[in-house]
């Protein structure tokens, strides 16, 4: 996607903020030359510089960036840590990754390339999301009390004939939990996964990266975000649940017997506090009944925190707790998954003589951990 600076937009910023070039660049730490290249539409600035003359004329991103689409450039979404921010920076390089990926399309084992079928007129209202996960919990063979588990996501993904890339990024150190990318030319979709996260939460992550399968027009824009988080939530914990849940925390008298109750139907589900939390309050909104009020909601976040305490990581569980070997998070993982991508990764270190460079650059992660799994690979 090619891309320049929406001038009248900075422009009329600047004057209503009364702001001059010179302003921009002192606020900025650069020169005025470098702002004057800008505005007249001879330098593009860098990522960290744009994000930066975004705040200082108090735009969005989108409002500074004319866009000239480009129907080749993978499609991007993040699934985000709370309280952080999509940077240009963090788009840009996974949309550099997206491209890594197209060289490893022709070595999935795939008979016929197709893109699956998409939602025409995706929307966050709840009677259209109700009907929606009924259809897709209908086609996976669960029933309306049915609990969503893991095989009937992954199952999902591989009938849709999404990759899904299972990842080690650990629990702080990136930016996202997982990532969403979607190749038009070949119409297909990469769904990384952060093993490093807790069972429950990794559950709905999952569900939310699901949703965009069925709606890449959507991904990358906060509207696309908003619906897979409502899908999800929809899916793991539909009306059916929401409504006996609903009954039984209605009738607690205090935030901690509330709690309780909510905690009892999370662990029966495999889910966390927050989506019970949410659902059964999505389904009184919608009919008209007294939302489930908490006098102090950071009692329960801080519950969900406690009850995350008393179980593994997902690579934890599925990889043992220490000493994870390379071989061992290869082959369990594309085993659990039911993933093509290390085949398919194989296949191309090997006929085209890649290094570990390339395997870095595709999963993002440290060069050490790439040689390892390079070496394992080829």
């Amino acid at each position: 996607m090619k891309k320049r600076l929406n001038l009248d937009a900075i422009n009329t910023a600047m004057d209503e903020a009364g702001l001059s070039q010179t302003n921009i660049a002192k606020s900025l730490g650069i020169t005025r030359e470098a702002v004057s290249k800008w505005i007249q539409g001879i330098k593009f600035p860098r990522p960290d510089k744009l994000l930066k003359l975004a705040m200082a004329l108090d735009l969005r991103m989108d409002d500074i960036i004319l866009r000239e689409d480009d129907p080749s450039e993978p499609i991007i979404a993040f699934r985000k840590r709370r309280n952080t921010k999509t940077t240009a920076k963090h788009v840009a390089h996974a949309i550099e990754i997206g491209r890594s990926l197209s060289n490893l399309v022709p070595y999935l084992p795939y008979d016929l390339l197709v893109q699956p079928a998409t939602l025409k007129t995706p929307s966050i209202d709840y009677e259209y999301l109700q009907t929606v996960a009924q259809k897709i919990r209908s086609e996976i063979g669960l029933g309306p009390d049915d609990e969503l588990d893991f095989v009937h996501l992954i199952k999902k993904f591989n009938d849709l004939q999404a990759v899904i890339v299972p990842v080690l990024w650990g629990k702080k150190e990136k930016h996202e939990n997982a990532l969403h990318i979607y190749l038009p030319d070949s119409m297909t979709t990469w769904v990384y996964l952060n093993l490093d996260v807790e069972v429950h939460d990794f559950k709905f992550w999952m569900a939310h990266e699901l949703s965009h399968v069925y709606t890449p027009e959507l991904s990358g824009s906060e509207e696309g975000e908003d619906f897979a988080d409502a899908l999800a939530g929809a899916l793991i914990f539909p009306e059916t649940l929401a409504s006996k849940a609903y009954t039984a925390v209605a009738k607690a008298r205090s935030d901690k017997s509330r709690i309780a109750k909510i905690r009892t139907v999370a662990d029966c589900y495999s889910i966390s506090l927050i989506s019970v939390f949410y659902e059964i309050n999505n389904y009184a909104k919608h009919y008209g009944l007294p939302e489930i009020k908490l006098a102090n909601r950071n009692s329960l976040f801080g519950a969900n925190t406690n009850f995350n305490k008393q179980f593994h990581t997902i690579s934890q569980t599925i990889l043992g707790q220490d000493n994870i070997s390379t071989k061992s998070y290869i082959q369990s993982s594309s085993e659990i998954f039911e993933t093509h991508f290390f085949e398919a990764l194989k296949s191309y270190l090997i006929e085209n003589r890649k290094s570990a460079g390339y395997v870095q650059s595709i999963l993002d992660i440290p060069l050490l951990d790439a040689k390892g799994i390079h070496a394992e690979l080829s």
